[in-house]
């Protein structure tokens, strides 16, 4: 597969420039497909999971068109000339955070507009005048009923996660707001899926747009790993889950309850693992330093409820565990997408009590994982190797991997107690600013799109080898199925299939 640079794609150069200054030079799948449809002004729907490169898809067209089309220094008040609707908080603090260097490259303001805080400061920045506003659906109507917005100046709309937007039973709101955008504006939508109305959202909304497919709905990332790790009881979980959550990279532990989120936090901290949580309870400040704090490395461990398996883009996350697991696929391939992220490789475990072993296989049926349960105990080498080989996923060579274990360094004490207070970190929305450590592809990362994996067509899963795989390390375990090869060949890792292959495009 031949690498396009973003130049060679259409890309204005002043936007290059500011890429290529961020170590961004190549496209990935998504982006090097849907690049030249949506330059040349057309609707675009695009499919494709999550840490796709979305973000950095449709914000060099949206920022370099209405560079292109603005006339004047002159902003229109409270009118602005681009639209991204975002479902979450977080997700629209992290798309504006790709996009406004590339905004300012070419003499764009950008705002960001979401509720949970007072929306004086939005107003003012409106009122100001701002060229692309990134927005959740409430809020953004709330300000349009008071007449502080505008949208009959719109000339392109994004809608990110759309499926998200149905879940969350935004849809009737995201509807009002593309009726109050032009009709003959641009628009484009990105959505893992189709179902629950966001087909109608398309039919209605979009006009003879171009489908690019870089991943089939709900396919697995390529570069991760999947574990089922089964324990006796409660005592034997809460062992594992410390042992897991040790070590010394990011790792995001995921809670059904936002009670337990907030309770084992705290006991992790206590036990000397930097740990913050993050769910619906938290003020948007304390979500912004708990963020921050996770993103800078003062705290090591976010747990969080499932409000982070969509609006969550931080980098070099190394091990996702779902504690409690999910009750659909949908959330567990959420969820699991907040590691192997910017074309490095991560690990994902799912602690399983007796009584969640039947649900737990359905679940990853659905989800198309083929992994074969492992009865462990916190002490068991495979739960060692696994905590020793995940930090090694990350680091970029030939730099040796950092020591394992739950080890205090200088000052340790200090930034527990910071973290359990949620003070650590450099402000809001600095989640997509922490360290960069992941082995990626020669883009690089900036951002939420720092997120950005290659294409992956949907996996087809052979069922596991054996009933009790050891989990040891993928590249000594590993090898290739009849016929693999480097296009679509599919790598047996462990007890888990995992496909190479390239994400495509499709209709017109």
């Amino acid at each position: 597969m031949t690498e396009m640079t973003f130049g060679a794609l259409g890309v204005p150069q002043p936007l290059v420039d500011a890429l290529a200054a961020d170590g961004k030079t190549t496209a990935f799948p998504i982006q090097a497909d849907t690049l030249p449809d949506t330059l040349a002004g057309r609707d675009v729907l695009g499919r494709g999971k999550t840490g796709s490169g979305k973000t950095l898809a449709f914000s060099l067209p949206l920022v370099a068109r209405i560079a292109e089309r603005r006339t004047g220094p002159a902003r229109r008040g409270r009118r602005p000339l681009g639209l991204v609707l975002a479902p979450t908080r977080e997700l629209a603090t992290q798309i504006d955070a790709v996009l406004a260097p590339l905004a300012a490259a070419t003499g764009l303001v950008t705002t960001t507009i979401f509720g949970g805080v007072n929306q004086n400061r939005q107003v003012q920045a409106l009122a100001a005048g701002v060229d692309i506003v990134v927005a959740c659906p409430g809020r953004l109507e709330d300000l349009m009923r008071q007449g502080f917005a505008h949208l009959d100046a719109v000339e392109i709309t994004v809608i990110d996660e759309a499926d998200h937007m149905a879940d969350l039973g935004f849809l009737p709101v995201v509807t009002r707001i593309l009726a109050a955008t032009p009709a003959q504006g641009q628009r484009l939508l990105f959505s893992a899926t189709l179902d629950n109305g966001v087909d109608k959202l398309v039919a209605r909304f979009l006009r003879n747009q171009v489908l690019h497919s870089v991943d089939e709905a709900h396919s697995p990332v390529a570069a991760m790993t999947h574990h089922v790790f089964t324990v006796a009881d409660a005592d034997a979980k809460k062992d594992l889950v410390q042992t897991l959550a040790s070590g010394t990279g990011r790792r995001i532990l995921f809670s059904r309850t936002k009670h337990h989120a907030k309770k084992l936090a705290k006991q992790l901290t206590a036990q000397g693992i930097p740990a913050v949580d993050l769910h619906g309870n938290l003020s948007q400040p304390a979500r912004d330093r708990n963020l921050a704090a996770f993103s800078s490395g003062t705290a090591r461990v976010l747990v969080a409820t499932d409000v982070a398996a969509r609006g969550v883009h931080v980098d070099d996350v190394e091990l996702v565990v779902h504690v409690d697991p999910p009750t659909e696929h949908k959330a567990y391939l959420h969820r699991s997408g907040r590691t192997a992220r910017a074309g490095a490789e991560g690990a994902v475990v799912t602690v399983v009590l007796p009584e969640q072993r039947r649900d737990v296989t359905q679940l990853l049926r659905k989800a198309e994982i083929s992994v074969a349960p492992v009865q462990v105990t916190a002490t068991d080498a495979v739960v060692a190797e696994l905590v020793g080989e995940v930090a090694a996923y990350v680091k970029p060579e030939p730099v040796a991997a950092a020591p394992q274990g739950g080890g205090r360094s200088q000052g340790a004490n200090a930034q527990r107690k910071r973290a359990a207070r949620g003070e650590s970190g450099s402000g809001a929305g600095a989640a997509s600013g922490g360290a960069s450590r992941g082995r990626r592809r020669p883009q690089g990362a900036g951002g939420s799109d720092r997120a950005q994996t290659s294409g992956a067509t949907r996996t087809a899963h052979a069922p596991a080898e054996r009933s009790a795989a050891p989990v040891g390390n993928p590249r000594s375990t590993g090898r290739r199925a009849s016929g693999g090869g480097a296009q679509g060949g599919k790598l047996m890792v462990g007890s888990v299939v995992r496909d190479n292959g390239r994400g495509r495009r499709t209709g017109r």
